[in-house]
């Protein structure tokens, strides 16, 4: 199409897709209140009707849905279908209104009752519900039958009553404003197409008044031009299969069969009227009864056809068909399997303005194209293959040329230039069709091979293939019926090997055979529908593990229904192999994807796999320890707090498990003091006593499963509990804690707390205190350690409670001075803890103009953790930029110090002040900018304590301010607040 062609007809697209809605929402607007399928047996009747009953929520309810079946499950001809369509609804409109008529009515009928013989994917729902290569705005994969509904959802506004007939084979894409139906007649809906497109179909001749002149049915391109047919753009009046019929009309064909006789005589097998041969040829201008005679009718000549083409001829002739010439539009004809892959394969490229696509709802990667199917990135796949309902395993491998349709590949090898479709029959069983893309059923051939001299050749004779005259494709009983889709598709291969030289005659001979025919016939309908339902759901379980994959963000995952029994049991598979970064982001993904309540729980889960698998990983640090005896009778231990630099976030996980970590930060003494206190005293009686003056806790516990009991985010001593666990003081499991007791020389007190530091200080109290209580309890013990395990232990206590901290607080309190510490990936962090020796000078500039600024204000109790590890798990390109480039800062931080530039380091400071608000926008808020604002002229950098949100703050002075100066402004500015500087030092 061109552009002003794609142009046209995707706004023409908005405006049918709008209408469309209207036609679900508004009682006033104008819709069909007839929509009538036809279907050539009962069995496809059935789907057809499963199908609309699928589709129910998106249907207008006022119109009244219906599928007929040929008569008797024959083939009667598209015109006695049509009659059957007519008798329908004058019964229903007769049992309705107590009196039979067309009048008023706005009818739209389908015919789609073929056998799909040139594609036999489609026939056991019919071409119909074939696939269309487009993701409708609502999300859904479209067929033929929706883009039907959609595009025609605007005519009921354009015509006062009638009939609009389509073929359900051909897909008309056009601007409904354009017809112009006066509602006499008939009226034939036509498009421009290229003459090399018209002489395989059927054209139109034009007469002056603006009727249908003549018919030219697949006439040579030279025929059509004698006739006048080309106009000088090299185009033709092409036959859509789509007219208009009056209601006039439709009761004159009525009274042809207004009696149950009259109806026989002319819907049955022997005369198959046809739509397009029978009643459209009466209708054009130039048409004579001896030539209506001669018509090619759809079945045999027989005496009566003829006698009912004088009965049609006698009704019909006084009407006319007007032309109805629309431009631009496009005709697209889904007619055989080689079209369909071409389509797919690079044609629907044409289609773009129209969203069309060559991966439709499929999670699929590279140029092969897909419609509700999965491709592994593991399976071998060649060029030119089309995906159609289907799933292809890791170790499959598939040819060139290929479509797949309804089927799942393991690891199977597919030849080259073959369909294979899977089809359950309604005795539960399976076939697999195999034949050729470029073969037609209505032949003889096979494989491009002649099917008979092929079967001959390894020993297989006509009797055991063909059950009738017509030695076709459609009818050859070559495919064996299986119990299990998998010995189908195998059964398949075999036949294709068999017939190339190669296969197992004796399993194909002791076998049940199924023909392309009835195998159509025996089709469970039900459970193709189930099996495009199946599909769906595995398709946005791969999307998702995809988008993991690809590291596309969590909040573009498409959004999700709540997930299917189905769908639970592929994330429970992907689970029991997924490594630690993919079974950390499916339940996020997924969380996400889902929304609101019902995600909450799957993100929840990503969090507890997060503990859950470092816990794991670290569980050779939270051993039993049996040897250990209470040394001393009361210990204490005082730690200082600390201030983070660089790289906060980096040393949490699953960041620094994933990507290392890197960290600055300093020990610091608050008003002259070390605040984190822990005191273990020993006492007599057989019990452990927790007390937390701080908290103004008390515990005493003389059993041990309380002890053991951990997770609770409410347990006021769920950080004592963690200690005795990780510390190996007590056991997780079993045990009596008064032979414990017994065995370490007695019941002990553990007193803790973090003295004179407000609540959410953001200078690491909580996980301190926990290294300040592993350090009290080991020296206590009697435990040797190194300093690398004391920070071991810490993060296993971490993980124990479940609070997801990383390690940089512990390791930044547990010993003074400035550090740079480090890890490499791995859920085991194995930290490097360098301690940096500053000039003299260096350290007195340091201290001199870092100055502490407390905000008076709490840190809001936000979800931060979860907030910041969310978005790095959810893959957000700003938070994963900022979260890499604070590493890199912190590097250069410690290179400045150690050249002694303060400068440097405070512009370093400065920069990652703007990293930190990428990872968490809520680090800073209105009185945090408020109080920088108010000493900008006084300071060179700034940066908050912690996470932000409240606590402290952290400047660097301008050279010769000092902090009397930030106090007098402060005061000035916030008065009577508590707001303030606070002394601290380096240490």
């Amino acid at each position: 199409m061109n552009n002003l062609t794609s142009l046209f007809l995707s706004q023409s697209y908005q405006d049918t897709w709008e209408d469309y809605n209207r036609s679900l929402s508004s009682e006033n607007f104008p819709k069909w209140d007839y929509i009538i399928l036809t279907a050539s047996n009962e069995n496809q009747a059935a789907g057809y009707r499963s199908q609309i009953e699928s589709r129910k929520d998106f249907l207008p309810t006022e119109t009244h849905f219906a599928v007929i079946p040929d008569e008797g499950n024959v083939r009667v001809g598209s015109g006695g279908a049509t009659l059957s369509v007519l008798r329908y609804i004058y019964q229903r409109e007769e049992k309705l209104k107590g009196t039979g008529s067309f009048a008023g009515l706005r009818i739209l009928v389908i015919h789609s009752g073929g056998d799909s013989k040139r594609v036999p994917t489609y026939s056991a729902l019919g071409k119909l519900f074939s696939p269309v290569p487009h993701k409708l705005p609502n999300g859904k994969s479209s067929t033929l039958f929706d883009e039907f509904l959609i595009a025609m959802s605007s005519v009921p506004s354009r015509i006062r009553e009638g009939m609009l007939l389509l073929s359900g084979d051909v897909l008309l894409l056009f601007n409904p404003l354009q017809i112009d139906f006066p509602g006499k007649g008939a009226a034939a809906i036509s498009f421009k197409e290229n003459v090399e497109t018209g002489k395989n179909h059927g054209v139109f001749l034009n007469s002056e008044d603006g009727n249908v002149k003549k018919f030219l049915h697949k006439q040579t391109v030279e025929t059509l031009r004698e006739m006048r047919a080309v106009n000088s753009n090299d185009c033709v009046d092409i036959d859509t299969g789509a007219v208009i019929f009056s209601t006039d009309m439709l009761a004159s064909l009525y009274s042809l069969i207004s009696t149950t006789e009259d109806y026989h005589k002319y819907v049955n097998d022997t005369v198959r009227l046809s739509l397009y041969g029978d009643f459209l040829y009466p209708l054009a201008e130039d048409s004579t009864l001896e030539q209506f005679y001669d018509e090619k009718p759809e079945g045999e000549f027989c005496a009566e056809l003829h006698e009912a083409r004088t009965e049609v001829w006698k009704i019909l002739r006084p009407y006319r068909m007007k032309l109805l010439r629309l431009a631009p539009a496009k005709f697209i004809h889904f007619g055989t399997t080689r079209e369909i892959l071409a389509l797919m394969s690079g044609g629907v490229d044409d289609y773009k303005a129209l969203s069309w696509s060559e991966k439709v709802n499929s999670s699929i990667s590279g140029n092969t194209a897909g419609y509700n199917s999965v491709l592994s990135g593991k399976a071998s796949i060649g060029e030119n293959c089309y995906l159609e309902v289907s799933f292809v395993h890791s170790k499959a491998v598939v040819g060139k040329n290929v479509v797949l349709s309804y089927i799942d590949i393991h690891d199977e090898q597919i030849p080259d230039n073959v369909v294979l479709h899977g089809l359950k029959q309604k005795n539960g069983k399976f076939v697999c069709r195999i034949y050729g893309v470029e073969d037609n059923p209505k032949e003889n051939r096979l494989f491009g091979m002649n099917l008979e001299e092929a079967l001959e050749k390894v020993g297989i004779h006509g009797e055991e293939v063909w059950d009738q005259d017509e030695h076709l494709l459609w009818f050859a009983k070559i495919y064996p019926e299986c119990d299990s889709i998998r010995e189908a598709v195998e059964a398949a291969l075999n036949l294709f090997s068999l017939l190339h030289g190669d296969g197992n005659i004796s399993s194909w001979k002791n076998t049940q055979r199924k023909s392309l025919c009835s195998g159509f016939n025996d089709a469970d309908a039900s459970a193709i529908i189930a099996w495009n339902k199946r599909m769906g759901e595995l398709v946005r379980m791969d999307e998702i593990a995809k988008d993991i994959r690809y590291g596309k963000p969590a909040k573009e995952t498409e959004a999700l229904a709540p997930l299917t029994k189905l769908q639970e049991n592929w994330l429970k598979k992907r689970l029991g192999r997924a490594d630690f970064s993919e079974a950390v982001r499916l339940n996020y993904y997924i969380g996400t994807a889902l929304g609101n309540r019902q995600g909450d729980k799957y993100i929840a889960e990503s969090f507890k796999t997060i503990s859950g698998q470092i816990l794991e990983a670290t569980l050779h640090n939270l051993e039993y320890n049996d040897t250990c005896k209470i040394v001393s009778e009361k210990h204490t231990v005082k730690l200082p707090l600390r201030v983070n630099w660089g790289g906060g976030w980096s040393d949490t996980p699953p960041i620094c498990c994933e990507m290392g970590g890197t960290v600055l930060n300093a020990a610091i003494s608050l008003n002259g003091e070390l605040p984190v206190e822990v005191t273990l005293i020993k006492i007599p009686e057989k019990k452990i006593i927790f007390d937390s003056r701080d908290m103004d806790v008390h515990g005493e516990f003389d059993s041990i499963e309380e002890l053991q009991r951990t997770g609770d985010p409410y347990d006021p001593f769920a950080l004592q509990k963690a200690c005795l666990l990780a510390c190996g003081i007590i056991p997780a499991e079993g045990g009596r804690l008064d032979e414990i007791l017994t065995r370490l020389g007695g019941g002990f007190e553990m007193h803790s707390e973090v003295t004179n530091v407000p609540k959410g200080s953001g200078l690491g109290t909580s996980s301190i205190l926990s290294a300040a209580c592993v350090k009290a309890v080991f020296e206590f013990m009697g435990i040797t350690y190194k300093e690398e395990e004391l920070y071991a232990h810490v993060l296993v206590m971490e993980q124990i409670m479940s609070t997801g901290g990383g390690w940089q607080d512990q390791v930044g309190g547990v010993t003074n001075g400035i550090k740079y510490i480090t890890s490499k990936p791995g859920l085991d962090q194995q930290l490097k803890v360098e301690h940096i020796e500053l000039q003299p000078e260096t350290k007195k500039e340091l201290n001199e103009r870092f100055c502490l600024i407390y905000t008076g204000q709490r840190r809001l109790a936000r979800n931060l953790l979860r907030d910041v590890v969310g978005r790095y798990v959810g893959n957000e390109p700003d938070s994963l930029y900022a979260l890499n480039e604070i590493q890199k800062v912190a590097a250069l931080m410690r290179f400045e110090l150690e050249r002694g530039k303060i400068d440097e380091f405070a512009s370093l400071l400065n920069y990652h002040w703007e990293l930190s608000r990428k990872v968490d926008a809520g680090s800073t808020n209105t009185l945090i900018d408020q109080i920088f604002l108010s000493i900008e002229d006084l300071i060179d950098a700034k940066m908050v304590c912690g996470a932000g949100g409240g606590g402290f703050l952290q400047v660097i002075l301008k050279k010769g301010v000092q902090k009397t100066d930030v106090h007098k402004r402060l005061k000035d500015v916030f008065q009577d607040n508590p707001v303030d500087v606070w002394n601290c030092e380096i240490m």
